[in-house]
């Protein structure tokens, strides 16, 4: 199917162009009307990102004393805290603002474990960097995917961030055939007999920010089995039984999702990712199932996104960011070729 559009009831694309939101225009001109970054109207929904909306709003926030305050509970405030800020600005469009650097600074510091690179939950008051047994799979995930996108790419500590998702990522399907080693193997809910889905996943994101060509071996060698991992399970069911829904919450969809996952992040990652697989299949049916009669796709879980330092959006209503992942999605996996 060479147009993607065929399969919606109507095309939502200049919903999403509308200046309101500045960050879903950027994403839409960038991805679905594939202008190039140096493109003015890419240039100047840019620029708005940062002067207008939820991200001006939260950097606002992020200033006042009582906000300061929760530095420390970077990850145990949720979700106000700086790892869940982080994430959000990241999934926005945010530039990487002095502020923002110094808070990527902050979560390198505090969070990163020093000894093997992994993001921690809690900061080790002695030792200092993260706790080492509280280093866990779906927020390594998350901060390495922020760091790159505010600009990390390159730097040694985010690397070593890599290199823990490759040797520490485990695969079990339901037997404990690759067991974690110490000091990772406390954790049964992350790396037991079935290995965590959203760990998986975040990893995922993680490998979708590298640059193709900057992808090195042990990159490739884990994302092969992280993405095989999700597509034996056919994104949302049972691997072992191919009848029965494995994660029930995944098919309502939501937007940020913090450690969360749905089905429709999932797929707008392996898309990312090059991913085109029949075992796709009942996901993309259900994604395009869920469009209403605009061709746009509505808010149905709110996980965590209305405890967040500025909420974004509400249950039930028509949401552009899951409008335009829903369409990214669409669009790359109806195409010929």
């Amino acid at each position: 199917m060479s147009d993607w559009k065929t399969v919606l009831k109507a095309d939502p694309t200049n919903w999403l162009l509308e200046e309101e939101n500045p960050s879903v225009r950027y994403f839409t001109l960038k991805h679905i009307l594939d202008k190039p970054e140096n493109d003015p109207e890419i240039l100047l929904a840019k620029h708005k990102i940062m002067q207008s909306g939820v991200v001006s709003d939260i950097l606002r926030q992020q200033q006042e004393p009582a906000y300061l305050q929760t530095y420390p509970k970077f990850y145990t405030c949720k979700y106000k805290g700086l790892v869940w800020s982080l994430i959000v600005l990241a999934e926005l469009g945010a530039d990487a603002s002095p502020q923002i650097k110094e808070q990527c600074e902050y979560i390198l510091k505090y969070s990163q474990e020093t000894q093997n690179g992994g993001f921690s939950q809690s900061a080790a008051v002695k030792t200092g960097g993260g706790r080492i047994n509280e280093v866990i799979p779906c927020l390594t995930g998350n901060m390495v995917w922020s760091l790159i996108r505010f600009g990390y790419i390159d730097d040694p500590r985010l690397q070593k961030g890599i290199d823990w998702l490759t040797r520490y990522m485990r695969f079990n399907d339901g037997t404990e055939d690759t067991p974690q080693v110490p000091p990772y193997n406390h954790y049964e809910m992350c790396w037991g007999k079935h290995t965590c889905h959203m760990g998986v996943v975040k990893a995922l994101k993680a490998f979708s920010a590298i640059p193709e060509p900057r992808r090195m071996q042990a990159v490739k060698d884990t994302m092969d089995k992280a993405i095989e991992f999700m597509l034996i399970h056919h994104i949302y069911r049972r691997s072992h039984n191919l009848n029965r829904t494995s994660k029930p919450g995944w098919l309502k969809f939501g937007f940020p999702l913090m450690y969360q996952t749905d089905v429709l992040e999932i797929l707008d990652i392996l898309s990312t990712l090059g991913v085109r697989d029949s075992r796709m299949d009942d996901a993309l049916n259900l994604v395009v199932s869920k469009q209403d009669d605009m061709g746009r796709w509505r808010i149905e879980n709110t996980y965590n996104s209305d405890r967040l330092l500025i909420p974004i959006g509400q249950k039930d209503e028509q949401s552009k960011w899951l409008t335009l992942r829903a369409i990214r999605v669409l669009k790359y996996q109806y195409k010929e070729g």
